[in-house]
């Protein structure tokens, strides 16, 4: 009677990047989608001036997330992923002209725009940690322009259908440049898998990332307390 084959307990690989990045972030992003200023925004129930109040705190993250970014073009890593089709702030510099006339810069800049607290610490935050930590500079990218890619057209109907903004205001939301975002967002994920970043790097690149959604809520909240402060007042 022969013995019974032994099966050998071989070690598991681990999942590539992109998977972890999805599975770690998988709840984070879920409360950020759940939060009840974008809930509203997207079921109808606010108004224009709600979706312009994004669209402020938005220039103000771009613009400092695209500042830490464009120093580091040349990183061996990082620097494959900083395509200049992806970037943002451009876009949003026309919507907001569009959305509060050409001195719209100078409004930003005496506070008639009004940029909340958690906007003005995760700018922050992008300014000092991009300096510092390529990790946190990919998190945010990742999480910020896939969802962008992912979720811009859609974001984009569902407001113009909602509130009748026209798509000369919501340039933010049109990756003109990318024809096709799948493909566009598969090659990405293999660049995520293939970049030789070690198990250290990848821990706070996935702890970075659900940050990363933390911050935005973060920026929900602030959002949804204003409104209801203009509306008390």
């Amino acid at each position: 009677m022969s013995a019974p084959a032994v099966e050998s307990a071989l070690p598991q690989a681990p999942a590539a990047l992109s998977q972890q990045l999805k599975t770690h972030t998988a709840s984070a992003h879920t409360a950020a989608e759940d939060s009840r200023f974008v809930a509203e925004l997207m079921g109808g129930t606010l108004d224009v001036a709600a979706l312009v109040s994004l669209l402020d705190q938005s220039i103000v993250i771009y613009r400092a997330l695209e500042t830490a970014l464009a120093a580091h073009t040349e990183h061996p890593q990082l620097g494959a992923f900083i395509d200049r089709k992806l970037a943002r702030v451009a876009a949003l510099e026309a919507d907001m002209a569009y959305h509060h006339g050409a001195d719209w810069e100078a409004q930003l800049a005496d506070g008639r725009i009004v940029i909340v607290p958690a906007t003005l610490a995760y700018a922050d935050m992008l300014t000092t940690m991009g300096r510092e930590s390529i990790e946190f500079l990919l998190a945010h990218h990742y999480v910020r322009y896939m969802g962008d890619l992912s979720g811009g057209l859609i974001i984009s109907r569902m407001v113009e259908r909602h509130y009748g903004v026209a798509s000369e205001g919501l340039n933010f939301y049109d990756f003109d440049a990318i024809a096709k975002p799948k493909p566009y967002k598969d090659r990405y994920r293999e660049l995520l898998d293939t970049t030789d970043f070690s198990r250290a790097q990848q821990d706070a690149i996935l702890n970075f990332a659900a940050e990363s959604f933390e911050l935005n809520l973060a920026v929900f909240v602030d959002l949804d307390a204003a409104r209801k402060a203009a509306r008390a007042s």
